[in-house]
């Protein structure tokens, strides 16, 4: 089949072809508005319970396509879900401090929030933005100030230091790098005002019970039994030395070294005495107080 030839328009269809053309190109000769992003940001970040938004590699473009300074900083910690399972690296923990920070500086200073933005980005679903960035390893966080252009050059790492005290050190290094001040953190309470409430009435109306009982004679602490096994354990802490052991944080077995497979519950070595220091307890001896303890078997039992 020919093809036939492109009639002529005429100039009033030109005209109008002109103008709906000029229309398509507006929104890409337009330059992204500040304000529009400001606002956009701001939209995101009082939906969230904490604060931080989860970036995306699109919606870190459109922010750094914003004119040098941009009107805030941007602080972004960047994430991977399947390392969480590793301890050492502590990345919920962390990121629940990040999550802390964020919240303590929207509630500590509600005229300044669009001034600086906390950010959230995981690896999965963002790997062109960590590539931009030279991420390799984490936990890592980043500052990016208002005039930053290469993000590799001109964006801030947060060190391993600044991680020591948690949200504390975070609220340091960005008062130190931003000179917006986070102000305390507010820590949740680890038992909530309902608990408690809950708690006071539970006490209230098991106050008159327990009052009854008391002056009756009939509650635990009139128990002989009870204060014959809580005298046992106090001889049995205080004399083999438990105590010690938990707050020395001292091995419970040694390995042996020639047999990896053979544990060591005792030592005889120079300057331990956990063994017979075991065996006196067991036979509750007096080569420690100088008191004897003796069994007897009381007549009302019999």
């Amino acid at each position: 089949m020919a093809i036939s030839p492109t009639p002529t328009p005429t100039p009033t269809a030109a005209a109008l072809l002109l103008i709906s053309f000029l229309f398509l190109l507006a929104p890409y000769a337009t330059p992204i508005s500040s304000d529009a992003i400001v606002s956009e940001l701001s939209a995101f970040q009082s939906q969230s319970p904490t604060g931080v938004i989860h970036l995306t590699d699109s919606l870190l473009r459109r922010i750094l396509s914003l004119p040098s300074p941009r009107p805030f900083n941007s602080l972004i910690f960047f994430d991977a879900h399947q390392l969480h399972s590793k301890p050492e690296l502590s990345l919920p923990t962390l990121k629940s401090e990040f999550s802390l920070v964020s919240s303590s500086f929207q509630f500590n200073n509600p005229n300044e929030r669009s001034h600086l933005f906390f950010f959230d980005i995981e690896f999965q679903e963002s790997q062109a933005s960590f590539a931009l960035f030279g991420v390799n390893s984490l936990p890592h966080i980043r500052l990016i100030p208002p005039t930053a252009s290469d993000m590799k050059r001109d964006s801030i790492q947060m060190d391993a230091s600044d991680f020591s005290r948690l949200a504390d050190s975070m609220a340091e290094f960005i008062e130190s790098r931003t000179g917006l001040s986070v102000g305390p953190i507010n820590r949740p309470p680890v038992v909530s005002r309902k608990q408690i409430m809950f708690l006071l009435a539970i006490v209230l109306i098991w106050t008159p019970f327990f009052v009854k009982k008391l002056i009756a004679g009939n509650t635990i602490l009139h128990e002989k039994h009870v204060w014959m096994a809580g005298a046992v354990i106090v001889y049995f802490f205080s004399v083999s030395g438990t105590m010690f052991n938990i707050i020395r944080k001292m091995p419970i077995f040694m390995v042996d070294r020639q047999d990896p497979s053979k544990l060591y519950l005792f030592t005889r070595a120079q300057g331990c005495s956990w063994e017979p220091r075991v065996k006196k307890v067991v036979f509750l001896d007096n080569w420690k107080t100088g008191y004897g303890i003796h069994g007897y078997w009381p007549s009302s039992w019999q």
